[in-house]
């Protein structure tokens, strides 16, 4: 099975890079809503990892992968497309689906429906069979229509439709052979079942079609469907009239005949009181109607109140009154348990690592080995590594496995939900919580993550803040530091308990940050006027744990472990030269760290930890292993084996409370990695902006460390007087 993974956007759209069976590949646009399950049937069928989750809006940019039918032996490209309720795009996601559907040359369409759900989603699969008949529709999440007792009656859709309909449960990979043959059915042209559904737009529309339909399809050709294309010029869409002309050629498109029957047309719908918007609105209308009398009979409930519980909980989870409290304890407890589960993973693993790290020294020794390479080896490069390992390792890998099932079981979408009213306030666009959610894990996926805002103010105000929000890169920091200062300093069972609640704390902080951040901009650089969006709900889902511990492990913790990794050994060798290659009677190291010190000291830091901030700019992860590092004579770090002998070594290089809280603060708020940076670069295509980007958090971490370490001291003087 060959795999390939490419971006799909609007380039591939024009020059039509996909072209369907000419290279003995057959390519498939896989289409659907936001959250039906697209992802996951591309994944089964394909072997690949595009990241999945009840979220909607997952799949912001395209994949293709391939996969080769069993029984025929044919070879399918399936493109991802990003999920989108309808062809008419109002983003520039929905903009490339759209793009791909109507123009590009594949072969066929799949379109994929949620069977708990099925009459909103057939609102797409009408339009898309509009523009193609060469279309299976994919009816998935069968097993929670069963749980939620809904039946479907697969046979009798596919005869209304007139296009093969297919159930299936895409997490059960054996299902999707049905899928599989249909495709193949497809392709050898064989006819499954009648003539293609089409939609009634009422008399006077129908007339106008009747009227274009000739001229228009003189002109396309069979490159798209001309009672579908004439749809679109009678609604005015001047942008898809742009793009449906150019599939004409060098010939004129917009003619004086076709122009002047266009006017006829429109001139005559509007006699009948169907305006621009009145005549998208017929259409919509037109539309919701067919899906409901497609279902009719076709879907059944064998109870009224089916959808009942999710409702009765969505009435708690999204209230204004108890919405709040609820996610603060969610992250209270989540934070508690990774706390808790972190400790005894990370003394365990301190142990065997630098067991292994003794050996390897022996190792060198018994061959000799110089110094030099003993101690850039050994004391540098590995250590480092044993220390980022044991220390960085635990917290993720409980903390992710908790945050990917609370996005599995539909929670996420509803903090998004509670979220909406502040960024209103801030003039920005409700959206900016999805995207704030997605930087807890990555803050460059949280940047593409952006592409779903419609606005290009709206999503320049959430690129430019979303690194205000602490990416899972920083989260072991956090969690180093806080245990370290309070659990050190509380004894007994409810230790975790108030470090828990204080990380809450610093993620509160971190929101209203972005919240006061965002109006600020909307205030002054990035005036506007906040636009309206729909968020869907999904709904309940039980996660599935095997999914869910992979993918946390896999596309999560391995992944920032490995970043954190290749960044640190090269970071240990260049720490252990700088702290042994002396210039007069101080080394590098010691150089490097009283320039900044005069500086750091006004932060409430010391020169060497915003060195190790500096150095540790390609990723987060590093900081505080370059700083224990930098704290050693040698520059070497000595085994950890808990995070109370990791604060012996700060507390002997002078931290205190005051030290512990600025760091925290600096951690959270500072430039973004290097990854965020280059990813925001792509994502706004300007420097400036890139520029804006890293000095703005900078600016807010060391305004807020000043005044917290000036304030604390002097309240400290105080105290004492």
């Amino acid at each position: 099975m060959g795999l390939t993974k490419t971006s799909v956007g609007k380039g591939a759209v024009r020059e039509g890079a996909l072209q369907g069976g000419r290279d003995g590949v057959f390519t498939v646009a896989l289409a659907g809503n936001p959250n039906v399950g697209k992802s996951t049937v591309f994944n089964a069928l394909t072997g690949m990892k595009q990241h999945t989750g009840n979220w909607p809006g997952k799949t912001v940019s395209g994949a293709s992968g391939s996969f080769i039918s069993k029984e025929s032996g044919r070879e399918y490209r399936l493109v991802d497309i990003p999920g989108t309720y309808s062809l008419a795009a109002r983003s520039a996601e929905e903009e490339v689906a759209s793009d791909f559907v109507c123009f590009s040359s594949h072969d066929a369409n799949v379109v994929v429906c949620d069977a708990t759900c099925l009459e909103r989603n057939l609102n797409l699969v009408l339009q898309i069979i509009e523009v193609s008949s060469r279309t299976v529709v994919c009816v998935n999440l069968l097993d929670e229509a069963k749980r939620k007792r809904i039946s479907i009656d697969i046979d009798e859709l596919s005869r209304r439709l007139g296009v093969r309909v297919v159930g299936v449960s895409a997490r059960k990979k054996s299902t999707l052979s049905s899928l599989v043959r249909a495709l193949d059915e497809l392709m050898e042209n064989r006819e499954c079942v009648s003539e293609c559904y089409r939609v009634s737009y009422g008399e006077e529309i129908e007339m106008a079609l009747s009227a274009l339909v000739g001229l228009v399809g003189a002109r396309v050709g069979d490159r798209i469907d001309a009672r579908f294309a004439a749809l679109k010029l009678l609604e005015a869409d001047t942008a898809f009239a742009e793009k449906i002309a150019a599939l004409s050629g060098e010939r004129r498109f917009f003619d004086d005949e076709l122009c002047s029957s266009l006017d006829a047309q429109r001139e005559s719908l509007a006699q009948a009181g169907l305006y621009t918007e009145a005549l998208s609105e017929r259409i919509v209308g037109a539309i919701v109607k067919s899906a409901e009398e497609l279902c009719r009979g076709v879907v059944k409930y064998e109870s009224d109140e089916y959808g009942a519980f999710d409702r009765r909980i969505d009435r708690i989870l999204t209230s204004r009154a108890t919405g709040y409290p609820i996610m603060l304890a969610m992250l209270g407890v989540i934070f508690w348990l990774t706390i808790v589960g972190a400790n005894y993973i990370s003394e365990a693993l301190s142990g065997v690592l630098f067991g292994l790290g003794d050996m390897l020294g022996a190792v060198f020794k018994y061959f000799g080995a110089p110094d030099w390479l003993y101690g850039s080896v050994v004391l540098g490069a590995y250590r480092v590594l044993a220390w980022v390992v044991s220390v960085m390792l635990p917290p993720m890998a409980v903390f992710f496995p908790l945050f990917t099932i609370l996005e599995d079981v539909g929670y996420l979408p509803r903090v998004a939900y509670d979220l909406d009213a502040p960024f209103k306030r801030c003039n920005a666009c409700g959206k900016q919580a999805l995207t704030m959610c997605m930087g807890f894990g990555c803050n460059a996926a949280g940047v593409v993550g952006c592409r779903i805002i419609d606005s290009p103010r709206e999503r320049l105000l959430a690129v430019l803040t979303n690194s205000f929000v602490p990416c899972n890169g920083k989260f072991p920091m956090l969690i180093s530091l806080i245990s370290i200062f309070f659990i050190g300093a509380y004894a007994g069972r409810g230790a975790s308990v108030v470090s828990a609640a204080l990380l809450v704390v610093v993620i509160v902080v971190s929101v209203a940050m972005t919240f006061l951040v965002t109006r600020i901009l909307s205030k002054t650089l990035l005036r506007g006027v906040p636009s309206s969006f729909a968020l869907e709900l999904p709904p309940y889902r039980m996660p599935k744990f095997s999914d869910v511990v992979v993918r946390s492990v896999l596309d999560r913790t391995l992944f920032v472990l490995g970043r954190a990794v290749t960044v640190a050994a090269p970071a240990g060798v260049v720490i252990w030269l700088m702290a042994n290659v002396t210039v007069g009677e101080a080394s590098l190291l010691s150089h490097a760290a009283s320039f900044l010190n005069p500086f750091a000291r006004l932060m409430g830091l010391d020169g060497v930890i915003l060195m190790a901030f500096i150095l540790g700019f390609p990723a987060n992860e590093i900081v505080i292993p370059i700083a224990v590092m930098a704290y050693m004579a040698q520059g070497t770090i000595t085994e950890v084996g808990s995070l109370l002998e990791l604060g012996k070594i700060f507390a002997a290089n002078g931290w205190t409370w005051i030290t512990a809280v600025c760091v925290i603060i600096f951690s959270l708020f500072h430039w973004p990695c290097s990854t965020t940076l280059m990813t925001v670069k792509k994502e706004t295509g300007s420097i400036k902006w890139t520029l804006v980007a890293a000095l703005l958090p900078t600016a807010v971490g060391i305004l807020l460390c000043m005044i917290f370490a000036n304030a604390a001291r002097l309240f400290s003087t105080l105290l004492y007087i």
